[in-house]
């Protein structure tokens, strides 16, 4: 069982989103490419690799950042920055 957390900050004139789980982590062979388009560690019938990329991309188009942090048997982070006009 995975737990997740999601906190929602604001720091001057930018809004912070953290995405957390208490999983199995990312090895760190692997978390290098996961924003990589078609990159999967899944079968092909199970996803296409498409899922984080195509988030960067509009996280991007909208100005913003998203940025991972991961460590093997206690989790992954996912931290998206958006400044406030």
């Amino acid at each position: 069982r995975k737990e997740t957390d999601a906190i929602i900050k604001l720091k001057g004139k930018t809004v912070i989103v953290e995405v957390e789980d208490t999983g199995v982590g990312i090895d760190e062979n692997i978390i290098k490419n996961v924003f990589d388009p078609f990159f999967t560690t899944k079968n092909r019938t199970e996803g296409t690799g498409l899922g984080l990329s195509i988030a960067r991309s509009l996280i991007q188009m909208h100005g913003g950042l998203i940025d991972i942090e991961s460590t093997k048997g206690k989790g992954t982070k996912f931290t998206i920055a958006f400044k406030i006009p």
